[in-house]
């Protein structure tokens, strides 16, 4: 079916260098690297060389997946007439202070409206509560 995918395994016993694909000296630091980071005994040195070397295996396993997945991929043919792309959408267009000066002014003309009525109300209320002799709104006034 396909070849299997190989993915990063750290406890599995690495061979292979930083460099190369065979047993070397670059496997062999990686495992000694390894063993003193399972012990606790690395050093921040060494760490970042582990680091480094464990980068460059997973570079390079990205790499046979990209491969790998290439090879496998169809090859697209181009068709011969490509249709036109289609028009972009049309958003909404952008704010501008003439539409914010018309959100201003509703505003104004909501809150005077809501002003005038509470005016209106008021005087209207006052009006029917004052007595009928007095001539006065205020009927302290009247029995002075």
């Amino acid at each position: 079916m396909g070849r299997a995918v190989p993915v990063y395994d750290p406890s599995a016993n690495v061979s292979a260098g930083p460099g190369g694909d065979g047993p070397g000296a670059g496997g062999q630091r990686y495992n000694y690297l390894v063993g003193r980071l399972r012990n606790r005994q690395i050093t921040m040195e060494e760490a970042t060389e582990l680091f480094a070397l464990m980068q460059g295996i997973l570079a390079r396993a990205n790499a046979q997946v990209r491969a790998a997945a290439a090879y496998r991929a169809p090859a697209i043919v181009a068709p011969t007439a490509a249709p036109p792309p289609p028009p972009p959408p049309r958003g909404l267009a952008a704010p501008s202070s003439a539409d914010d000066f018309l959100l201003v002014g509703l505003l104004a003309m909501g809150a005077g409206a809501g002003l005038l009525a509470a005016l209106s109300k008021r005087i209207g209320d006052t009006s029917a509560a004052a007595p009928a002799g007095t001539g006065s709104s205020n009927p302290s006034a009247g029995s002075r």
